[in-house]
């Protein structure tokens, strides 16, 4: 297993397997039109991680990272879609779809609980623990330390062992399509956050 850095794209002779690609950002923030993007991480869920940085200034340019992101026939698993999607729509200028959602699936099959984060799942479905100490951590820094590598590489090494779960749960609970309506939405739920409406239901009865 090993982790692979790289500085504003991916290397046209990086090669993934065929099949899901885990997927995950860092940003400066939570907001998409006030918080830049940092990095990308990927995986193909074979042992070994991805990590396109961004430095500040940068015009996202990536047309490797894009062509893989974009490509319709390449599903991609998040653990929060919605923040993801929008943001890469928002820098990358691509929708990052079709997708899966870990973090809605989760939702839709273990309501038992309201612990949704990355490291419960994990945790519970897997068997391991990973550390969430550099979830804050500065990722617009000129440096990328060891440990915000290990961190971000952590946060796409589990999704498609998360998916297989997570889909015996859906197929037992009757919620498969459910789910993917879910994940057929989620692309619009992050175009209306870009959009400027993050915190409003348009769907919702206001009088």
């Amino acid at each position: 297993m090993s982790i692979y850095f790289h500085e504003e794209d991916l290397p046209g002779d990086v090669a993934f397997a065929d099949g899901p690609i885990a997927v995950d950002t860092e940003a400066m923030g939570l907001m998409p039109g006030r918080d830049r993007l940092c990095l990308v991480q990927l995986s193909d869920g074979k042992g070994d991680e991805h990590l396109v940085r961004f430095a500040n200034g940068s015009d996202y340019a990536a047309p490797n990272l894009k062509a893989l992101l974009a490509d319709p026939n390449r599903l991609k698993l998040y653990h929060f879609a919605r923040f993801d999607v929008a943001i890469m729509s928002k820098y990358l200028g691509i929708m990052a779809a079709p997708l899966y959602c870990t973090r809605t699936a989760s939702r839709l099959v273990r309501t038992y609980t309201d612990r949704h984060g990355l490291k419960d799942l994990v945790r519970e479905l897997l068997g391991h623990e990973i550390s969430k100490q550099q979830q804050t951590s500065d990722w617009g820094a000129p440096e990328i330390t060891d440990a915000q590598r290990e961190y971000a590489a952590s946060d796409v090494r589990f999704l498609h062992a998360l998916k297989a779960k997570l889909d015996e749960r859906l197929q037992r609970e009757n919620r498969v399509a459910l789910a993917q309506g879910c994940f057929d939405f989620l692309p619009c739920r992050a175009l209306l956050d870009v959009a400027g409406w993050a915190d409003k239901d348009i769907f919702a009865h206001d009088g």
